[in-house]
């Protein structure tokens, strides 16, 4: 088993900096929350107290992400060999099912808000939705220098950036009131969100699952990986070949190899393992190096003795 020690150290390392990404972001959405709870209590909006709602999910995301990095970042140990990395998988589905659960609220509430719109005052909604993409902005900027390969943050980046775009939308549908007095360009604005919801949603559900799932990481295909293994020098068949993802960024592989009788299977192994590293980016990699036999054993049957007689 060959491990790349290096990487997993820098693994650990961008583990704090998006932790104290994710913190500064959490802290910039909570206490907008209660702002924009206040001033919806305060002008009678439900505009703006479903919004509250919906970034009250975004905090719980930030926080449920924050706490999967603090678990991914535990050693393995006991029944745990692989540690506690794929809770960053579990969060990021989390993430995804609950913009999508939030994405069929806002399209039943928009759809009965079309049939039957309530008064909506546009003054106090657009100086809060102003307000909102100010500080999404914000936290959508610390978030995207965080790792985005990592689906956890990409999770967290996603509920923040529909947010933005949720908060966009407002203030565009409060400036149509304002204008115009067309109330109900407020629930079309919240369908074109849940859309968006639902896109990033489905993303996530999609690609935690395959994870999940044991498939191949995206992009990679285990049928050219397995080509590559037997045109390299003296391998002559690959079988049992197994290509998974342990969590986000976390490639390993696993097969059984069959090396000609003359080859150095050690030397075989090595340069299996270089190749698979350079050009796959595979580095947690197990491979079983076994030699052809040379020459079938005969087998030449005995011939059996005469049982005795039965004793009457």
């Amino acid at each position: 088993m060959s491990h790349d020690h290096g990487a997993h150290a820098h693994h650990g390392h961008i583990h704090t900096a998006d932790q104290s990404r994710l913190a500064r972001a959490l802290a910039l959405i909570v206490t907008f929350m209660a702002v924009e709870v206040a001033v919806g209590v305060l002008a009678h909006s439900l505009a703006l107290l479903s919004d509250a709602g919906h970034m009250l999910t975004d905090a719980a995301a930030i926080g449920f992400s924050l706490l999967a990095l603090r678990l991914a970042a535990r050693p393995a140990q006991g029944a745990m060999t692989f540690g506690l990395r794929r809770v960053e998988i579990l969060s990021a589905q989390a993430n995804g099912v609950t913009l999508l659960v939030l994405a069929a609220f806002i399209v039943y509430e928009a759809i009965r808000r079309l049939l039957d719109p309530p008064h909506v005052h546009g003054g106090p909604i657009l100086a809060v939705a102003l307000a909102g993409i100010l500080v999404n902005l914000v936290a959508v900027w610390t978030l995207s220098g965080a790792e985005r390969r990592s689906l956890n943050v990409e999770g967290s980046f996603q509920h923040l950036l529909t947010d933005l775009y949720g908060f966009i939308g407002t203030a565009a549908a409060a400036g149509v009131i304002l204008v115009t007095g067309f109330q109900r360009a407020d629930p079309i604005v919240s369908l074109l969100i849940a859309g968006l919801m639902i896109r990033s949603g489905s993303g996530l559900v999609k690609a935690s699952g395959r994870i999940f799932l044991e498939a191949a990481p995206e992009g990679l295909d285990p049928g050219e990986v397995g080509a590559a293994l037997v045109r390299e020098s003296g391998v002559v068949e690959v079988h049992d070949l197994h290509v998974w993802e342990v969590s986000s960024g976390f490639p390993a592989l696993s097969a059984h190899v069959l090396v000609g009788a003359d080859c150095d299977c050690h030397d075989a192994r090595r340069a299996m393992e270089r190749m698979l590293r350079s050009r796959f980016g595979l580095d947690h990699t197990t491979l079983q190096v076994d030699h052809t036999v040379s020459e079938l054993l005969d087998i030449v049957p005995q011939p059996i003795a005469p049982h005795p007689p039965a004793k009457r």
